[in-house]
């Protein structure tokens, strides 16, 4: 199974960009996503920007991310 998170871009240069995965910076390539501009959401996996999103699924997605987490450390 492969996960894909939700990510911001907050810096674009050419096909690379620097996104905030939940407060942490990371480069990814956007070679999947020519579009994608600051500011957009996007799906990161394997270090790819790997779909677009609306920032009510990124905020959605992150919340049951969390949620997840949250129940693996109370097991």
């Amino acid at each position: 199974m492969c996960l894909a998170v939700p990510a911001q871009i907050v810096e674009r240069e050419d096909m690379l960009a620097t996104v905030d995965v939940g407060g942490v910076q990371r480069q990814v390539s956007m070679l999947l996503l020519p579009e994608a501009q600051i500011g957009d959401y996007v799906l990161i996996h394997a270090g790819f920007a790997m779909q677009q999103i609306d920032e009510e699924e990124a905020k959605l997605t992150w919340s049951l991310l969390q949620e997840m987490a949250e129940h693996v450390q109370d097991a």
